[in-house]
């Protein structure tokens, strides 16, 4: 606004010189040209001093933030959502597995090939070097019940190979207790929390809140715990809403979703939502299980979810790795007692979790 009332004081001076010198050119007398040099001196002079207090003229162009967006900035905007809505349209097949002269059958998982986002996308199954590079140098917490800790192997798995992962599986597997661990090679820092009820997960929160610090990337879940124990729906709907009110203060604050009636933006996803697995009733393995964890009772669990708002898919935060479409894919064959199911599915959910990030952070591997 200054530099306009400058640029407008220079032209006033010109014209308040060279306007004069070209009317006295053409001969008029002294006197109207004295007349007319001082009133348009004192109209320029007004209009310069008076010119801050009106808008400029650029104020009624519109400004290129005002502009809509131009379509590859749109297009970029819509690929990303629709790569991430994308990520667990993949199919598990049967592979023959031939070893010591017998065969046979293992699972294998791809994205499905009518799946546009495995070409548009990049969608892959990142090596361990790519894996690595993604998570170099970060802080990864996974908390949860036996469903977290399935997840915590298969990202071991892949970044540390079968050999290593076996020397540290006893640890790892210790009944109801956190593990933590460094992979050295790329500085990552690795902690499983035993978090089998919501609470156990807010408590979790309030910590990070209260120390003022918190992991690159968080994977949370829990649910099949408190279905076999608590057994109410209804109480956990309020267990995961406070879930999701001690998050917000820990979110990096793009409007995608509502909190209290208000728009909030949240650069997703740097929490995932581990979802429940697929629960075949007729072969869980105890008696209670059988009668408290039925069909009816996981309906009424997952509700609540959509409910609290918690997952991106029902208009939260949380970007939901999604066990339950999952584990369905895989089929029966895949567990042997109805609820735990083999490694192939949280390594199909680990390279779902590691697309998300990529996508979200729009990096691109060679």
């Amino acid at each position: 606004m200054m530099l306009g009332a400058v640029q407008f004081g220079v032209l006033a001076a010109c014209i308040v010189l060279f306007v004069p010198m070209g009317m006295a050119g053409w001969h008029l007398s002294r006197n109207k040209m004295l007349f007319f040099s001082g009133a348009l001196f004192i109209t320029l002079a007004v209009g310069v001093h008076l010119t801050p207090y009106f808008p400029s003229f650029s104020a009624f162009i519109p400004s290129s933030s005002s502009l809509p967006s131009s379509p590859t900035v749109v297009a970029s905007s819509v690929n990303r959502d629709s790569c991430i809505s994308s990520l667990h349209e993949i199919e598990f097949h049967n592979q023959d597995s031939r070893n010591n002269d017998s065969t046979s059958e293992k699972k294998s998982w791809k994205w499905v090939d009518s799946n546009k986002g495995v070409v548009d996308c990049e969608f892959q199954k990142l090596s361990k070097s790519d894996a690595s590079d993604l998570l170099n140098g970060s802080w990864v917490v996974v908390a949860g019940d036996s469903q977290a800790r399935l997840m915590v192997v298969s990202l071991l798995e892949l970044l540390m190979g079968l050999d290593e992962i076996e020397r540290v599986r006893g640890d790892l597997f210790k009944r109801h207790s956190d593990y933590h661990t460094t992979v050295d090679v790329i500085g990552m820092k690795l902690d499983f929390i035993w978090a089998p009820y919501v609470s156990n997960l807010t408590d979790l929160m309030v910590e990070f809140r209260e120390k003022r610090y918190h992991p690159d990337v968080f994977v949370i879940g829990s649910g099949l715990w408190d279905m076999l124990h608590v057994n109410n729906a209804t109480d956990y709907g309020v267990s995961v809403s406070r879930l999701k009110d001690s998050l917000m203060p820990l979110l990096p604050v793009t409007p995608e979703f509502e909190f209290e009636d208000r728009p909030v933006v949240v650069r997703s996803p740097l929490m995932f939502w581990l979802g429940m697995p697929t629960l075949i009733n007729s072969i869980l393995n105890t008696e209670e299980k059988r009668a408290k964890m039925t069909d009816a009772m996981w309906y009424a669990y997952d509700e609540q979810i959509y409910k609290s708002k918690l997952v991106r898919n029902f208009g939260g935060p949380l970007f939901l790795l999604d066990i339950h479409y999952l584990s369905s894919g895989c089929g029966r064959t895949c567990t042997v007692d109805g609820m735990h199911y083999d490694g192939i599915v949280y390594e199909a959910a680990v390279h779902i979790m590691l697309n998300a990030l990529l996508i979200e952070s729009q990096q691109r591997l060679s």
